[in-house]
């Protein structure tokens, strides 16, 4: 699931927003119009929407409006215009939250992070995936063996998070490595065999004989198979 949709019809703020946004660990998909964007949210969901007030064609005001008639996502809005009027047109048409243009990205990245925590962490649910006795608190970052917590942090808790989620299914080992590591990364795809190594030696009792992650020769890898995760919420 995409983290954040950008919508930003200038060129060098879209690609230098988009990339700063991937750096802090988000999934991010960018749209340069108001109609691209639409178009996005009719086919997938997203957690926030950043969004610029000057777009070509359809405005951001009516783009808010539009977006909040169909869903209640967080909205950031964006724009040059810092007289307290637009503002409250940002607000009036749906947006949570507003920052000044031209902005620090620091800033940005905190405004977005304090939307998500307001938007998303108050919800007193958070998902547990069990398989055997293995337990993934998603929420919480924790993993669990028969009761006994495991040093599994990083990329290797999003690894096994991703392959969790996708229990039985055979999953291509570039959209695994591209769904962590996002795919605009420096780092090299061989660092998921890496990974996968480690979370053998911490969940297996035979890493050499793997029965959680298994490997499907030049395709990818599948965790389980004979059971279903299941999914609970505390």
């Amino acid at each position: 699931m995409t983290d954040i949709l950008i919508i930003e019809d200038n060129p060098e703020l879209g690609a230098l927003i988009r990339d700063f946004l991937k750096r802090e660990g988000f999934q991010v998909e960018w749209r340069t119009s108001a109609e691209e964007g639409l178009a996005f949210l009719t086919r997938e969901n997203c957690k926030l929407v950043l969004l610029d007030v000057m777009l070509p064609g359809i405005n951001g005001y009516e783009t808010c409006q539009a977006i909040r008639e169909k869903k209640h996502i967080p909205i950031l809005m964006m724009s040059a215009r810092t007289d307290d009027q637009s503002k409250l047109l940002g607000y009036e048409t749906g947006a949570d939250d507003y920052i000044e243009k031209p902005f620090a990205i620091p800033i940005l990245v905190a405004k977005i992070k304090a939307l998500m925590r307001r938007s998303y962490e108050i919800q007193p649910e958070r998902e547990r995936l069990v398989y055997g006795g293995i337990e993934l608190d998603y929420r919480a970052r924790t993993v669990s063996k028969d009761g006994i917590a495991l040093e599994i942090n990083g990329k290797e808790f999003d690894v096994l998070y991703y392959l969790m989620k996708h229990t039985g299914e055979v999953v291509d080992k570039d959209k695994l490595f591209n769904a962590v590591w996002g795919t605009d990364c420096f780092s090299e795809p061989s660092t998921l065999n890496v990974h996968i190594r480690w979370l053998r030696e911490k969940l297996e009792e035979d890493p050499k004989n793997p029965k959680y992650i298994q490997t499907v020769w030049k395709v990818g890898y599948k965790f389980g198979g004979g059971m279903h995760v299941s999914k609970a919420h505390i």
